[in-house]
């Protein structure tokens, strides 16, 4: 096994996408790792690749982190560490249609990814961290926090409150050396496109410079974080379109545009 650190990073939604980029690139700098998601087979065979590759530990935590339940175990695995020095909160998803006819069930679990159980993770996460002194937390949030659209009513607003909460989280942490960060990527490369919820949507109807892929959007989150930076949004387009959907006479029009992109 690797001995450059015994440090552990716990990760959510790890089986694909942004989670998995972040277990390989944690895992190449030597971090030993808990990855939690629901597909078993995608954890197992990402935790063999990264043992064999690199020597560190994985362990796989099975949960839906929209069954209260679920949420209760991964706290519990996470009050037992006394060496979780990061925590990425990346599980989510999102529904397509509008607020009244999306089924009420969806939208609660949406609410219980997003919000409950990131929440309940940090805290669980957070006394332990506070004292050893040290520990980051990225929780992932998208610049739909920015850009709230129709047909993203509860999906927006939640990803709102992953942006305050860290950035309130980091006013209370100031003075420690525990570092906080929300990560808010526009599109990006991942299966997230891919669920039964979107079978509608088409990439191509995006052109290609607003995407990006999960490999750079993880590169601007850890160097943000080395920067001490609360809030990332990777990409200059993402910070173009921020910056016009501030601008009260541009964004209708950057919202319209959004709203045609997702389909």
């Amino acid at each position: 096994m690797n001995n450059r650190t015994s440090t552990t990073a716990l990760i959510t939604g790890a089986s694909s996408g942004i989670g998995a980029v972040f277990a390989r690139r944690l895992a190449a700098r030597g971090k030993n790792l808990i990855l939690v998601a629901r597909r078993q087979e995608k954890l197992a065979a990402l935790a063999r690749e990264l043992e064999q590759r690199y020597s560190i530990a994985v362990e796989i935590l099975l949960a839906d982190l929209s069954q209260p339940d679920d949420i209760e175990k991964v706290e519990k695995r996470i009050q037992e560490l006394d060496n979780l020095d990061m925590l990425i909160n990346n599980a989510g998803f999102g529904t397509g249609g509008k607020f009244v006819e999306v089924e009420l069930d969806k939208q609660l679990s949406m609410i219980e990814v997003h919000i409950v159980a990131t929440m309940r993770l940090c805290r669980a996460a957070l006394p332990a961290m506070l004292a050893r002194g040290r520990g980051s937390i990225i929780n992932v949030s998208s610049i739909s926090a920015f850009l709230p659209v129709a047909g993203s009513v509860n999906y927006s607003a939640s990803k709102v409150y992953l942006v305050n909460f860290s950035k309130a989280l980091q006013a209370e942490l100031a003075g420690t050396s525990i570092k906080v960060q929300a990560l808010c990527p526009g599109f990006t490369y991942t299966e997230f496109h891919s669920t039964s919820e979107y079978q509608d949507f088409d990439r191509g109807h995006i052109p290609r410079g607003f995407w990006m892929s999960g490999e750079a959007v993880v590169n601007a989150s850890l160097r943000d974080l080395a920067r001490n930076r609360t809030v990332c949004i990777p990409g200059f387009i993402n910070h173009v379109m921020i910056a016009l959907a501030g601008n009260d006479a541009v964004s209708p029009i950057v919202r319209a545009v959004v709203k045609r992109f997702r389909g």
